[in-house]
């Protein structure tokens, strides 16, 4: 609804002047700082490179194919493919080994010798360190091109029906968490005695039901979303045990558990605190449920944050709690603004002090969207050539544009508001010669029948009462509420409202799984990779180790970027003694500065694939000799710490 200031009497010329100058202001700030330089926000990974490149045509079949990435991805054993004119492998089929050096990600497999000339196909897929699959495809020639029998794949990542049922349920998950939250918003804030009106619940009940069926979704389909695109894996207990261990698995099982204690606020909210009738105690537990809710919400807003675009790239520990606030805004602004729809439609007790106090909701909510907004804006594109030329930038655009029509439509909402009479006062203004009209018309004679009826009336007479009086007392509710003519023009203007609003909680989600504009630049060669940092560079350590048990050998190779002062990206790759990637139950980091006493200072880093693991905002107080202990456990009994120092700024 409006996003002003409680509507205080008819509005002066100057307001809606003041009210086009503040959303000017907030629209030239957001494309402003747009344009101001930063380090790459790498989310989205990207191939940046290969070797043999795209297209390229080399002398002698080279020994192994290398695909350069823009940020750090998790592959298996078939995520970089080479196939010969006939189709068949040209890669040795091993799992493709990591190549990493510093801030480069580049991964390789090796190729059988004594290749024929002819064209070859590269085909990739892998998944990106903020959850989303990517895919792609290209040839190289060895002597001459050729014909071939492979046709470049069609469908990337994530596509088919598989994709088409995964994305499906993405959007229904962000309408259900809006609903939700903003709905449970809207009745604690705005409209208390809302608890008790059958609409209202059904609306927060079915945003529940619709996130967790939705979420359920996610979790089953997300092991063939990222692989073979087929239904039939989604009930593959393997794959989804892989799925588990993953961020974006561990953070669907997470909003699972708090589905479960936001039923019980549902519960409670609609149950106990409805039927509460003392001030003080309806009191207290208006406090209770606003904080045990707002925690439960910002711990369900944080699992889309931990797990997706904020939660890579420079600033991670500033992006993910902006983020999480970007989305509680959103919810109580859009969440609150259909809430009110619904209340305005459905039931006739709302009054005008009830829609001011949700303008003043609506106000702050977009205060926070456009701080936030601003600050995720310049992190994922960072200039006017990936605002105006990729696809991210061109549906930014149009969020910044749908937003300012949805300010502009609120300001009428806001002028209706304004003049609103309360359900009570349309009541006593009502004719009452209506009323009695649209008794007799409901069957009045009926009704006073029923009222002089003798107790033991006939049960199917006494149930066509029952209904009479029903349609009579809803045909009276219905009159009061469409007394007021302001209330009509309030509920129209509301419903355009919520038809903008759609379309844009439509183009936020798909800003969330659209490759950042900084990051496809990046791939396009228009962005140039960031240099290395003036004072340090990337650390790069291998460290040989023995648990003392069986299976007990292995290497840990640790990259520390940019390696400097700040907050840094580390990953963690072990290798088993037989050189292939190795998974450990535990791994444990810790950071030492014994010159200057400082530390340990413990790192826990995530698992992003097999014998893969990576922390993002590590951060470093200060230059210096830094001793880094790693503690590797390989069995319930079989643990060894060892340690490296480092020069780190």
């Amino acid at each position: 609804m409006s996003a002003t200031a409680p509507y205080a009497g008819p509005s002066p010329i100057r307001r809606p002047l003041a009210a086009a100058a503040l959303l000017a202001a907030l629209v030239s700030l957001v494309f402003g700082l747009l344009l101001a330089g930063a380090g790459p926000a790498s989310a989205h990974a990207a191939l940046t490179g290969s070797d043999p490149g795209d297209g390229a045509v080399v002398d002698t079949a080279p020994k192994e194919v290398t695909l350069s990435f823009s940020e750090a991805i998790a592959v298996g054993d078939d995520s970089i493919r080479v196939l010969d004119p006939s189709g068949k492998r040209a890669d040795t089929g091993a799992e493709p080994k990591d190549l990493s050096e510093g801030s480069t990600v580049r991964y390789g497999v090796a190729l059988h010798t004594g290749l024929p000339d002819g064209t070859y196909t590269v085909a990739w897929q892998a998944i990106s360190a903020d959850s989303h699959p990517i895919s792609g495809a290209f040839t190289f020639s060895v002597g001459a091109p050729s014909d071939t029998t492979v046709a470049l794949p069609s469908q990337e990542a994530g596509g088919g029906p598989v994709g088409v049922v995964y994305d499906i349920a993405r959007y229904a998950a962000y309408g259900g968490f809006v609903l939700l939250v903003g709905g449970s918003a809207f009745v604690l804030i705005c409209w208390q005695r809302g608890a008790t009106a059958l609409p209202m619940q059904r609306l927060v009940v079915r945003g529940w039901l619709t996130l967790t069926a939705a979420t359920l979704v996610m979790l089953l389909l997300r092991n063939p979303y990222t692989g073979s695109g087929k239904f039939a894996d989604a009930f593959d207990l393997a794959g989804l045990q892989s799925v588990l261990d993953t961020k974006p698995g561990a953070a669907l099982v997470s909003r699972l558990l708090l589905l479960g204690a936001a039923a019980l606020f549902i519960a409670v909210l609609f149950g106990t605190y409805a039927r509460r009738e003392d001030e003080r105690e309806k009191k207290d537990l208006t406090f209770g449920l606003a904080v045990g809710g707002g925690v439960v919400a910002a711990g369900i807003a944080a699992t889309w944050a931990m797990s997706e675009h904020a939660s890579t790239g420079i600033q991670a520990n500033i992006a993910m709690p902006v983020d999480v606030l970007h989305l509680l805004a959103v919810a109580a602004w859009l969440g609150g603004l259909a809430s009110l729809l619904v209340a305005l439609y459905r039931t006739p007790d709302i009054g005008s002090a009830a829609v001011r106090r949700f303008s003043a909701v609506a106000f702050s909510s977009v205060v926070v969207l456009a701080a936030t907004g601003i600050y995720q804006s310049w992190r994922q594109v960072g200039s006017w050539s990936a605002l105006t030329g990729t696809r991210y930038g061109q549906l930014l655009i149009l969020k910044v544009a749908l937003i300012a029509v949805l300010l502009a439509v609120a300001w009428f909402s806001r002028r209706w508001t304004g003049r609103l009479t309360d359900p009570a006062v349309a009541a006593e203004e009502a004719p009452g010669e209506a009323a009695e009209e649209e008794a007799e018309e409901s069957g009045a004679e009926s009704v006073e029948e029923a009222k002089d009826a003798p107790v033991d009336v006939d049960p199917e007479r006494a149930a066509q009462l029952a209904r009479q009086r029903a349609a009579l007392t809803a045909t009276k509710k219905k009159r009061i509420r469409d007394a007021d003519p302001e209330r009509s023009g309030l509920r129209r203007s509301v419903l355009a409202e919520a038809a903008v609003a759609v379309v844009l909680l439509a183009v936020t989600t798909m800003l969330t799984s659209t490759e950042p504009g900084r990051t496809e630049e990046e791939a396009a060669g228009g962005t140039p990779s960031a240099s290395a940092p003036a004072a340090g560079g990337p650390v790069n350590l291998s460290m040989p180790f023995d648990t003392g048990g069986q299976n007990g050998k292995g290497t840990v190779r640790i990259d520390i970027e940019p390696g400097r002062t700040g907050s840094n990206e580390l990953h963690v790759w072990i290798d088993g003694s037989n050189g292939k990637p190795m998974d450990v139950p535990e791994l444990k980091l810790a950071l030492t500065l014994e010159s200057k006493d400082i530390g340990p200072l413990p790192v826990v880093p995530d698992r992003l694939a097999e014998g893969h693991w990576s922390a993002s905002a590590v951060q470093i107080p200060m230059a210096g000799d830094w001793k880094i202990d790693v503690t590797v456990r390989t069995s319930d009994i079989d643990q060894v710490t060892i340690d490296k120092n480092a020069k780190i700024g």
